[in-house]
C-alpha cells in the first residue's frame, strides 16, 4: 500500500509490521457528525479493510473530545450538562457510524478518562525541559523543540494566522511565545476542574491525544490522522510535545482527509452549512451514503451536492443487481493500494457489475453491503 504522507509531502510505501496500531482524531461531541467526519472516518475504515484483508491486524483508537472549549461554550448555551450533552452526541454519532457500516474502533477513549495520564504526561514534558508554568497555567515552549514544522511546514505568519482562527490564542500575554501552546489551564467557574500539581484546572485542547495514544497504543504509532484542518495546530503541537516527551518518533505516516465543502462553500458550524449524516441515512440508503462520500480522491478539497445521491443510489441499485462473486476484487485491492483511489476502486465495479459479474466481494472491501436492499 502507498499513500500521500502529510509529513515527508510526497507518496510513500506503508509497510507495518503486522499489527498495525492507528490514531483518528474523533469528534468533540457538542453536534452531530457531518459528512466531512464521515469523509475522514471511512477513509480509515477501507484502509483497515485492506489491511485486514492481507492478514493484518488493525487497531485503530478514535478519541472522544469530551472536555473542551467549544463543548463546554455549547453546554453553556444549552443550559446542561457538558457531559449530558457530549452522551447525547456520542449516542448520535455511533448511530451515525453503525448505519454507514464502519469497523468499530479498537477503542474508544475519552478525554475525561485521562485526566491521570494528562497529568503524567505534562510532568514528563515539564522535566524534559519543553514546558513552563505562568499565569496559573502550563505552556509548552515551541522554542525548545527544534522540529516544530515538522508535520505542517508553514511558516510562521501562517502558523499564527491559523492559530488565532482555532483557539491558539496567540495574543495570550503570559506566554513567552505566541505560538507556545497549553497543555494545562486554570477552570472559569462554571467549568469542570482536576487538581494537579500546578493548581486546579483542566487539560488543553492538544494533550489529551498524546496522552491517551501512548496509553492506548504505546509510544511510536504507524498511522495517524483526521481532518486536514487538525494538521495545524493540533497535530503539530501533538506531535511535538509526544516526542518531546517520549524522545522518539511519534508517527510514522501521517494521512489526512480533506476538507468538503457544499456546493462550493466549505462546510463550517459559523456558516451553518453543514450536511448532517444523521439526515443522509433518514432519507437514502446508508450505503448509498456510504458511496457517494468514497467516490472522491483523498488529496483534494471536494463539493457535496444532492446530485451525489442520486448517481450513487442508481450505481448501488446496479451492483446489487449484479449479485455476489469475486469480480473486480483484484482491480479494487490494486487501486487501494496505488494511493488509495477509491474512485478507480469504484470504477473497476462499475465495469465488472455492467458486465453482469457479481461484485459482491469487491464492493465488501469498500465496506458497502451489495446483499440488502
Amino acid at each position: 500500500m502507498r499513500f500521500y504522507d502529510t509529513a515527508r509531502r510526497e507518496v510513500l510505501d506503508f509497510t507495518p509490521g503486522r499489527v498495525v496500531t492507528m490514531y483518528t482524531c474523533g469528534i468533540t461531541p457538542y453536534d452531530a457528525t457531518h459528512v466531512g467526519h464521515a469523509a475522514t472516518y471511512l477513509l480509515y475504515d477501507v484502509v483497515q479493510r485492506r489491511l485486514r484483508d492481507e492478514g493484518y491486524r488493525t487497531l485503530c483508537v478514535r478519541n472522544v473530545t469530551d472536555v473542551d472549549d467549544d463543548l463546554l461554550r455549547k453546554a453553556r448555551e444549552l443550559g446542561i450538562g457538558y457531559l449530558d450533552l457530549a452522551a447525547r452526541e456520542v449516542a448520535r454519532f455511533d448511530s451515525d457510524m453503525k448505519a454507514l457500516g464502519m469497523l468499530p474502533a479498537f477503542s474508544e477513549p475519552r478525554a475525561t478518562s485521562a485526566i491521570h495520564d494528562i497529568l503524567g504526561f505534562i510532568g514528563m514534558v515539564i522535566d524534559r525541559g519543553h514546558a513552563y508554568q505562568a499565569g496559573g497555567a502550563v505552556y509548552f515552549d515551541v522554542a525548545s523543540f527544534e522540529h516544530f514544522g515538522q508535520v505542517s511546514h508553514l511558516g510562521r505568519d501562517e502558523m499564527l494566522k491559523l492559530s488565532a482562527e482555532r483557539g491558539g490564542n496567540p495574543d495570550d500575554p503570559v506566554k513567552r511565545d505566541p505560538l507556545d501552546f497549553v497543555l494545562w489551564q486554570p477552570s472559569a467557574p462554571d467549568e469542570p476542574s482536576w487538581p494537579s500539581s500546578w493548581g486546579p484546572g483542566r487539560p488543553g485542547w492538544h494533550i489529551e491525544c498524546s496522552a491517551l495514544a501512548l496509553r492506548e497504543l504505546g509510544t511510536s504509532i504507524d498511522l495517524h490522522g483526521g481532518g486536514s484542518d487538525l494538521i495545524y495546530p493540533h497535530h503539530e503541537c501533538e506531535a511535538a510535545q509526544s516526542e518531546a516527551a517520549i524522545g522518539e518518533r511519534f508517527v510514522r505516516r501521517w494521512l489526512h482527509a480533506p476538507m468538503v465543502e457544499l456546493d462550493g462553500v466549505k462546510m463550517s458550524k459559523s456558516l451553518g452549512n453543514l450536511v448532517f449524516v444523521s439526515d443522509l441515512v433518514r432519507d437514502w440508503d446508508p450505503m448509498a451514503v456510504r458511496l457517494a462520500i468514497l467516490d472522491h480522491s483523498y488529496r483534494a478539497p471536494w463539493s457535496w451536492h444532492d446530485g451525489l445521491l442520486t448517481v450513487a443510489t442508481d450505481r448501488l441499485a446496479r451492483w446489487r443487481a449484479a449479485g455476489s462473486g469475486d469480480a473486480a476484487l483484484d482491480a479494487v485491492r490494486a487501486a487501494i493500494d496505488e494511493d488509495l483511489d477509491f474512485p478507480g476502486a469504484i470504477g473497476a465495479i462499475d465495469r465488472a457489475a455492467a458486465a453482469g459479474r457479481g461484485v459482491g466481494l469487491a464492493a465488501a472491501l469498500l465496506g458497502v453491503d451489495v446483499t440488502s436492499g
